[in-house]
């Protein structure tokens, strides 16, 4: 992360905590969340994966929740995922699902969590399909891959986890989870972290990332790569095609709302492309993280006003 590019996600971070701020946004921005959040209910984030679909890119459905306030509301999320499973067998879609472990109640009860995440995890299963643990801010990193294993050994292994790559941990994370079998997302990281335990400078999360993508690939593990970087793309490719891996060794994932088109062409190209779809009306969070990500979202969504 270079100095410009902080400064700019702490000043959007501090200006999307605001409660005035917040409050307009949830008046009157769902309509520019809309570039990011598929849809408000699950109908209409179906119609979006199957239009993806027809295009040669898999999604991975996501129902938008976190820092929930309590089980109660951790069993709601529970339910809606357990609905979602059987929508996407009922409609035939290719998609798989992620969901993040506090939606869940890891921050309130980790075992009612552990409890809700096994039973999505075996609805999964009894479809053939796969959940996806979505790796969060460094508070909830270990209890996550310890939740991931225990899955695997209770025999559920149609679920897997995420590395984020500026993690000063993660090589080592990266390396006893693919002993365990464990299939793993790698991202460069979303969330604000102190130096202490995570890489701040953008040389030392992009050589960090391509440890890791590179660790998956020698080792023959199927490896997705999650990254909207043109450089990383065009490095997995140089790497893939030098080495001899297949395309269906490996795949891009992508978020909706951006880099559609891009998508688009790697499907045609032949490679494997997920595109994670998020719905649902608890999009603020997920909305203006996207934002302070990079000001290139940001001009996204202005030229949507604009417009």
């Amino acid at each position: 992360m270079n100095i410009g590019s902080t400064l700019y996600s702490k000043a959007m971070t501090a200006v999307a905590g605001n409660r005035a701020v917040k409050r307009l946004t949830l008046r009157y921005g769902r309509k520019l969340a809309s570039r990011f959040v598929a849809s408000d209910h699950l109908q209409g984030a179906l119609r979006e994966v199957a239009a993806l679909n027809r295009l040669g890119i898999s999604a991975t459905l996501d129902a938008l929740g976190e820092g929930i306030g309590s089980t109660d509301e951790a069993l709601a999320y529970r339910d809606e995922y357990l609905k979602l499973l059987d929508a996407i067998a009922d409609s035939g879609v290719r998609a798989n699902v992620s969901l993040k472990p506090t939606q869940m109640g890891l921050a309130i009860d980790a075992g009612a969590c552990f409890r809700n995440i096994r039973d999505i995890v075996a609805r999964a299963r009894q479809y053939g399909n796969f959940v996806r643990l979505d790796m969060e801010n460094s508070p909830f990193t270990q209890a996550t891959i310890d939740m991931t294993l225990r899955l695997y050994r209770e025999g559920l292994t149609n679920a897997g986890t995420v590395l984020q790559a500026y993690l000063k941990r993660t090589e080592g994370d990266a390396r006893d989870l693919m002993d365990a079998g464990v299939s793993l997302r790698l991202v460069k990281g979303a969330y604000r972290e102190p130096a202490a335990i995570a890489f701040q400078h953008k040389a030392e999360i992009v050589a960090s990332f391509k440890s890791i993508i590179q660790l998956h690939l020698d080792r023959g593990v199927y490896t997705a790569v999650a990254s909207h970087d043109d450089a990383i793309v065009s490095w997995v490719k140089a790497y893939t095609s030098k080495n001899g891996i297949p395309k269906e060794k490996f795949e891009f994932q992508m978020l909706y709302g951006l880099r559609m088109s891009e998508q688009a062409r790697l499907a045609k190209e032949g490679y494997r492309v997920r595109c994670y779809v998020p719905y649902g009306t608890m999009w603020y969070p997920y909305y203006t993280r996207r934002l302070a990500e990079k000001p290139g979202n940001l001009w996204l969504v202005a030229k949507n006003l604009l417009r």
